[in-house]
């Protein structure tokens, strides 16, 4: 016997209503290629506004003039023609995604997920399939981006085995991939990014003061379980009770108890695969001088220029492909190559709609970074808070409503952190708090709200898992669903943080809340 669905719990009427009326809203936009093809548009026609009105600031990071770039232009079009192709293969998600399906396509494609996920109905409790799916969306941020291209469909496929909404699934995982983005049990690459731009502000001020990677460590180690037990509120109090009962007529309404002789003993080979693989990687990474260490500095993790940390979508790939390829063999569902090469090209084939969407995304991010109109927004917007001359606990809210908004414009934290950094860090310091307090309440503002953000550019990829199963859905009803999570994330958040300023804890060795005197 399968374990029958979990009952759903009511809705909430206020909010129900309140996120029905908005996705209703979200549902008359066009759809999601057309509306990124007329903010593509749009950008081309601002530009000429803002060039034409002599726009320019200047950036405090590099102390040079940014001056807003007309499009329409000659060279604008010229520009707009020739690197069309490029921006197209040069997207981000594009490659990550392509080259981690791959892999992902031969586990599912031979059989292996959906025997390894019934294995795991028959051991785990579908209640919790959302802290479950939540927590390994927060983890997965230590592989950079593979979390929102194997995490998150997977976080569908589990929940769908479950005998759940499989969007429901799409959205928990999303939700700790992208909203609980800075919390984390690890230090990641972000880490020392982060602090290498903060440590550059505070020197601004303070020439000896030095900023480590682990500054925010103990806050967002903290953070980790919070966000987890709100994302599984969240999914199984607000979202699945509005979603609604799923269809699943593909799922089996009777499953055996045990597995086939044949399909158990190609999870023991599965497994087998796997930790040869693990064993090869670790002989790869431990050791102080392994090849997939950063060679000048040995670091593994914290170094972004790591060959590890560069190529883990491709490393998590294969430790995909190597289990996937054994499970087929064993059970029987691969028995040559072709087959393989069957099961890749099945994964590839589901990707029709986000490539024709990755394009026309790729043009309009494109042209916003080529006018420099996000870079202005964000540098006149920085100053015109710092012209307020509003101090204490207002100047931080200010400091994160202003986060929250620019990050709806740019999607990269390190981007916008050059910019704020130089500002905020300084200001905010001279009425006494630490750039590590300043540095975390930046990351609360933007980890909050990347997931309702369409010019995040992982937020087609999920579109497009999720389209695998509602073939309606949209921005708005994306966006709708995301919304729930941003909000009670951002303001639980919050009222961590302040209770941490409250009681003067320490953001992460040697990082208080207040700037030490000299």
């Amino acid at each position: 016997m399968t374990q029958s669905p979990s009952p759903k719990p009511p809705q909430i009427k206020g909010l129900a209503s309140a996120l029905n009326y908005i996705e209703r809203l979200g549902n008359r936009l066009p759809d999601p290629v057309t509306l990124f093809a007329l903010l593509a548009l749009l950008t081309i026609f601002a530009s000429a506004i803002a060039s034409w009105a002599d726009v320019s600031v200047v950036n405090p990071a590099k102390e040079e003039t940014v001056e807003a770039v007309s499009l329409l232009t000659g060279d604008g079009l010229r520009r707009i023609v020739s690197e069309a192709v490029a921006n197209f293969v040069e997207f981000p998600p594009l490659g990550t995604v392509l080259v981690a399906l791959l892999g992902v396509g031969v586990a599912e494609h031979s059989g292996l997920l959906s025997t390894a996920l019934r294995r795991l109905v028959l051991i785990a409790p579908a209640r919790f399939a959302s802290p479950m799916v939540v927590f390994a969306g927060v983890l997965s941020n230590l592989a950079a981006d593979a979390g929102y291209v194997i995490l998150v469909p997977l976080a569908a496929v589990v929940f769908r085995v479950f005998r759940r909404h499989p969007i429901a699934g799409l959205v928990a995982g999303f939700a700790g991939v992208a909203g609980g983005f800075s919390a984390n049990l690890i230090i990641n690459p972000l880490d020392p990014l982060l602090a290498g731009l903060s440590q550059s502000a505070a020197q601004l001020i303070r020439e000896e003061y030095t900023v480590n990677a682990m500054a925010n460590y103990y806050f967002m180690a903290v953070s980790t379980g919070l966000i987890t037990v709100l994302g599984w509120y969240i999914t199984d109090y607000i979202i699945e009770p509005r979603l609604g009962i799923y269809n699943h007529e593909e799922q089996e309404t009777s499953q055996p108890e045990q597995l086939t002789v044949a399909q158990r003993k190609g999870l023991r080979w599965a497994a087998y695969a796997l930790l040869a693989y693990l064993v090869c990687l670790g002989l790869l990474t431990l050791p102080p001088e392994a090849v997939l260490r950063d060679p000048e500095t040995s670091e593994l993790i914290k170094s972004i220029s790591s060959p590890f940390m560069e190529g883990i979508v491709f490393l998590v790939a294969l430790g995909f492909f190597f289990p996937g390829v054994a499970y087929g063999i064993v059970a029987g569902t691969i028995r040559s190559d072709r087959d393989v090469a069957n099961t890749m090209s099945q994964a590839m084939s589901s990707l029709r709609y986000y490539l024709v969407l990755a394009f026309i995304a790729a043009q309009f991010i494109a042209y916003f970074e080529w006018s420099n109109l996000g870079i202005i927004f964000a540098i006149s917007g920085a100053k015109f808070l710092q012209a307020t001359g509003i101090e204490g606990w207002p100047a931080l809210f200010l400091f994160l409503v202003f986060s929250i908004i620019l990050n709806l414009f740019i999607g990269s934290a390190s981007a916008k952190w050059a910019v704020l950094a130089p500002i905020f860090v300084p200001m905010l310091a001279l009425i006494g708090y630490s750039p590590e307090a300043i540095q975390a309440l930046y990351r609360i503002g933007d980890s909050s709200t990347n997931i309702i953000t369409p010019l995040m550019p992982y937020f087609p990829v999920v579109l497009a898992f999720g389209q695998q199963y509602d073939s309606q859905l949209g921005i708005g009803r994306l966006i709708a669903l995301m919304l729930p999570y941003t909000i009670i994330f951002l303001l639980s958040w919050l009222a961590l943080f302040f209770v941490w300023i409250v009681l003067e804890l320490p953001l992460g060795p040697n990082a208080p809340i207040y700037l030490p005197s000299n």
